[in-house]
């Protein structure tokens, strides 16, 4: 009984109950008739509830929200049904994939009801109905999908799972707001065979990137080759320059080629430089210049 029908019922019996003791029953019984059909009578819904009414075993109507009257023995609520969202965890263990490797799936519903009346009359316990339906057709959707998919398009399965479900339900009238799946559990072994399969991949991405490095780097040097070739003082530079770069450490003992001392000589530089510019003018071989000691 809603509070405000309780007050009116209290009421009702006290004026009565008052007018009989001062030995007025003729105005007190009616009081007392009235508290009675009051309490019986008066209904209050919440904004968030619909209540469904029979009138002699017939659909009379949907109530709700607010204060509404029923005839007492004719009209009969048989559910209240709560509008509000509603959510129902379900499961499915040892479900086989696509590609036939047992899984555990734990998901969540997100739900409503939009129609009193189909909630009430189509299906005999809805609550119930949908945990059976959202279990069904989470394992519909585990078959149909690869280990992969279900692992990593997870929005996808979700907005799968909803469709689906909210198809079974409209006739019920039910909508389903959303689907999430919470977790996905595959066997101990599987994980580290996957996990070994990822260590691999990426030692794969990284081989592949560092041998792309070294090409792009031996084009690099190549390039510089002919540079240097063409132009015998860069290459003197260089070298002069590595030099530099390597008595910076103090205390080290450096230890040089011939050839490198030779390339520094800025006179032996030009020579194979003007070497270089008579070559392709040539046929045989150039003559060999002997300097006096």
């Amino acid at each position: 009984m809603n509070p405000i029908t309780a007050f009116l019922t209290i009421v009702c019996g006290a004026i009565g109950a008052a007018l009989i003791v001062m030995g007025q029953p003729s105005w007190g019984i009616p009081f007392v008739i009235v508290a009675i059909f009051i309490a019986f009578a008066l209904k209050m819904a919440n904004t968030w509830q619909k209540f469904v009414i029979l009138r002699a075993g017939k659909l009379h109507g949907v109530k709700g929200p607010g204060l509404f009257m029923i005839i007492p023995i004719l009209d009969n609520i048989v559910a209240v049904i709560d509008e509000r969202i509603q959510t129902t965890a379900f499961s499915a263990e040892s479900a086989l994939t696509r590609d036939t490797v047992p899984v555990n799936v734990d998901a969540i519903i997100f739900w409503f009801v939009h129609d009193a009346q189909k909630a009430a009359l189509n299906i005999t316990n809805y609550h119930e109905a949908i945990d059976r339906v959202a279990q069904t057709s989470l394992r519909e959707m585990i078959g149909s999908s690869m280990l992969s998919a279900l692992l990593s398009e997870r929005s996808a399965a979700d907005e799968l799972l909803r469709v689906e479900i909210a198809r079974k339900t409209e006739d019920w009238g039910i909508s389903v707001k959303s689907v999430e799946i919470r977790d996905v559990a595959i066997p101990e072994a599987l994980q580290d065979a996957m996990s070994r399969q990822a260590q691999a991949e990426r030692e794969k991405e990284a081989r592949v990137i560092l041998g792309s490095a070294e090409a792009a780097i031996a084009g690099k040097f190549v390039e510089a080759a002919k540079t240097y070739a063409d132009h015998p003082v860069a290459l003197q530079l260089r070298a002069m320059n590595i030099i530099y770069e390597t008595t910076k450490e103090r205390g080290a003992t450096i230890l040089m080629p011939t050839s490198m001392v030779d390339s520094m000589n800025p006179a032996v530089a030009l020579a194979l430089a003007g070497q270089n510019i008579a070559s392709p003018k040539t046929d045989g071989p150039l003559p060999v210049e002997k300097r006096s000691q």
